[in-house]
């Protein structure tokens, strides 16, 4: 099973493999699934690559929780698995692994977001729905600080994805489930080991959210990833972990260490193969700041309207571009 799934990922420019018992396989190429029907997995065959894949441990929490995250590494190529029992069996997807981060200039980023490498401290949220290619994103706002500058980075990532060897800044990457526990946790402990920049795969209970938040507030650059979609929501997102008699002192937190939210989706091409990202950038200046303090949320979209000149763009815009140039068409884009 492992050799086919290393010449699929070597044949075919796919981003993740699906297996599912007694059904063929099938790839995601640009965004769409594309059966393989010669090619039929049989239960047996999902059930005798669990056994050789996984270890004691994890056969142990797969039988107890009935779903497992974990990586496959091969020589060529990483995976992040995610295991699943259905009604027909076991089933698993693999989504492949890019273990070099690509330079920051390939992906097209706003000059908002490739400035932001230059901040020396808090807190900048990276946004999108899964698959919007967001540690991606991440992956090469770190690899240019690795690059640029003589820093302390410490990523907590679950599983970890890219690879980052150490360049003129020292990094350490911890996995969540294999070198630490829980994200809190391991943020709690990084505190401790003299972080200067500290990359959270998940904010999502209120303990990671209010150390985070603390850890931005206290000279370190912090980034952190959500599934929301646009700045607005990722604020509330934020916010709502608190419970009401803490929310007041959290949004005075937020707008101080608040410094970017950038919004990713992933749309398929009609100019050449593969995919592009529109964006959504707000920049978190004084007026924002004000209205996250005051909990008007909802004229965070107005203010990034009149921001443009600082680097602000609405998803909206960002589309309306791609359109106009015709490099997507309008029925390709997700609508929020």
């Amino acid at each position: 099973m492992l050799e086919k799934i290393v010449s699929y990922t070597q044949n075919f420019d796919l981003s993740d493999i699906h297996i599912h018992s007694d059904e063929p396989i099938a790839l995601r190429l640009h965004g769409s699934i594309e059966i393989q029907p010669n090619d039929f997995i049989t239960r047996q065959d999902v059930e005798n690559f669990i056994q050789e894949i996984l270890d004691d441990d994890q056969k142990e929490q797969y039988a107890v929780q009935k779903d497992l995250d974990f990586a496959i590494p091969t020589e060529f190529f990483r995976f992040r698995a995610n295991l699943y029992n259905t009604l027909n069996g076991p089933a698993m997807v693999l989504r492949k692994i890019e273990t070099e981060a690509p330079p920051i200039e390939a992906l097209g980023l706003p000059q908002a977001v490739m400035d932001i490498t230059h901040e020396k401290n808090g807190l900048v949220l990276v946004t999108g729905p899964t698959g919007s290619g967001k540690s991606t994103t991440l992956a090469s706002i770190v690899n240019r600080v690795n690059e640029q500058r003589h820093e302390n980075i410490i990523t907590i990532e679950d599983p970890i994805e890219f690879i980052h060897r150490s360049k003129t800044s020292i990094v350490s990457q911890r996995e969540v489930g294999k070198d630490a526990m829980s994200f809190g946790s391991a943020l709690k402990a990084s505190l401790r080991e003299d972080p200067d920049v500290i990359l959270l795969g998940e904010m999502r209970d209120l303990e990671t959210v209010s150390l985070a938040l603390t850890a931005a507030e206290t000279g370190h650059l912090v980034f952190g990833t959500l599934h929301t979609n646009g700045a607005p929501s990722s604020v509330n997102r934020i916010l709502d972990v608190f419970p009401p008699e803490q929310q007041a002192q959290a949004r005075s937190q937020l707008s101080q260490s608040l410094r970017l939210v950038v919004t990713q989706q992933l749309i398929k091409r009609i100019d050449q193969p593969g995919r592009i990202a529109a964006f959504e950038v707000m920049v978190c200046n004084v007026a924002i700041a004000n209205l996250i303090r005051e909990n008007k949320i909802f004229q965070i979209e107005h203010a990034m309207q009149t921001g443009k000149s600082l680097g602000m763009m609405t998803m909206e815009d960002s589309v309306n571009y791609l359109i106009a140039n015709n490099i997507i068409r309008l029925e390709d884009v997700a609508h929020h």
